[in-house]
């Protein structure tokens, strides 16, 4: 009998899609009465085969956010090439002030990344990688930059098809 271990921030989805609270961020508008709230989140989607998406979604209310936020990472998925549990190749990935460098790790390393990179690298299906943040440690800076690093990734054979050389 196995027991799933349950996470609050994770559910399992239709289609075998995941998704993961990476943060939910609160802005208040001032006006006339007082404050109004409003409330944002990160949050990323995957189905731990290559597939990743971030999404962004902001209301009144906490779960609408995270629901809004959800639809979004759907909208926005892409393949990632992987090889195994790792990356195939060193990357660096920038967006704004935040860049993380992404390198592959023998099995068995596990996941060694910050709060907000771990739940990007979980869903895409990386089980053992090694993680360095530099500039900004901005939550949803530090999570679209993992996104980039994880896009710009290249397998051999896809750097061979698209250069039309042999090897």
């Amino acid at each position: 009998m196995s027991e799933r271990r349950f996470n609050r921030d994770s559910e399992d989805d239709r289609g075998g899609v995941e998704s993961s609270t990476i943060g939910v961020f609160r802005s208040a508008k001032v006006v006339k009465g007082g404050k109004n709230f409003a409330f944002e989140a990160l949050v990323a989607a995957g189905d731990k085969q290559g597939n990743i998406g971030i999404g962004y979604g902001k209301a009144k209310e906490v779960p609408a956010a995270v629901e809004k936020a959800t639809k979004d990472a759907r909208r926005r998925m892409v393949k990632v090439s992987l090889t195994g549990g790792t990356i195939p190749h060193e990357v660096t990935g920038k967006f704004g002030a935040s860049s993380i460098k992404l390198v592959p790790a023998r099995p068995g390393t596990g996941i060694k990344a910050g709060r907000y990179v771990r739940p990007v690298l979980e869903l895409v299906g990386i089980r053992d990688i090694l993680t360095k943040a530099f500039g900004s440690t901005n939550k949803k800076n530090l999570s679209k930059a993992a996104l980039a690093a994880l896009q710009s990734l290249r397998t051999k054979e896809e750097i061979v098809e698209s250069r039309g050389v042999e090897l």
